[in-house]
């Protein structure tokens, strides 16, 4: 791929001006149903590409083989499904990345061992059951991230002590409320932070000494009334000020 066109000019994948005459849909360009700039599957620029098949996803199938990675990932989007399998094999991952995001989820199976993420971050946008779960264990924190977020709550325990702490707190915002509590201390601020504007309000007494204040802040915006005193002597006078509030409130 050539150097990246910052002027507008309409060059292929190759960098060569984009030449009408010599396209095949050179008709189409004549009554304007498609427009060199605009909307030309010859042109280097995705969007211009795209616009194209938007307007005649009926070629979408003639540019699966294209030599361009770009006008095959393109094609596939808009290309019918039955054309698709022999693009899970594509040299390119984000040929197979599309192909995996429209093909079955028994189809695209084999591919959440796939070497690049963005492959198996399209699978894991696809499978359910245990396939899914599966991927708990793939390298890519983003892939165990999407996988958690798909998953059902009754298996986001297998998550709870995922190394990566953006995927422990969606464990946190998504896992049934009596499970929380195994959560609670766990060792970023940000996920026992999801676990205290979850949990039952009567728990929220174990984050009266929590190291964080953004932690024991939402316990004392939560917690019942009656057990703020567990929290009237903390450190930090934000803290106190909520219970005063909250204590004033109650007594109005």
């Amino acid at each position: 791929m050539g150097p990246v066109d910052l002027t507008g000019e309409a060059l292929d994948w190759l960098g060569r001006p984009v030449s009408c005459r010599s396209c095949p849909h050179e008709a189409m360009h004549r009554d304007g149903r498609c427009r060199k700039g605009q909307a030309c599957v010859r042109d280097r620029r995705a969007r211009r590409v795209e616009r194209f098949f938007i307007d005649h996803p009926e070629l979408a199938g003639q540019y699966l083989d294209h030599p361009y990675f770009e006008v095959r990932a393109i094609a596939a989007k808009y290309a019918d499904l039955f054309s698709l399998p022999p693009l899970l094999a594509d040299p390119e991952p984000e040929v197979r990345a599309m192909a995996a995001l429209r093909l079955p989820a028994v189809r695209v199976a084999p591919l959440a061992s796939d070497p690049d993420r963005r492959v198996r971050i399209a699978v894991a946008s696809r499978l359910a059951g245990k396939a899914l779960l599966d991927m708990l264990a793939d390298e890519d924190y983003y892939v165990r991230l999407v996988a958690v977020r798909r998953l059902p709550p009754e298996l986001l325990p297998a998550a709870m002590a995922d190394e990566e702490p953006e995927v422990r707190r969606w464990v946190a915002r998504r896992l049934a409320e009596p499970r929380l509590v195994e959560m609670a201390f766990d060792s970023d601020p940000l996920v026992r932070q999801e676990v205290a504007e979850r949990m039952e309000p009567k728990r929220l007494v174990l984050f009266a000494r929590d190291a964080d204040l953004r932690v024991r802040f939402t316990a004392a915006e939560r917690i019942p009334a009656k057990d703020l005193d567990s929290f009237a002597n903390d450190e930090d006078p934000l803290i106190r000020e909520t219970v005063t509030r909250r204590l004033a409130a109650r007594e109005e």
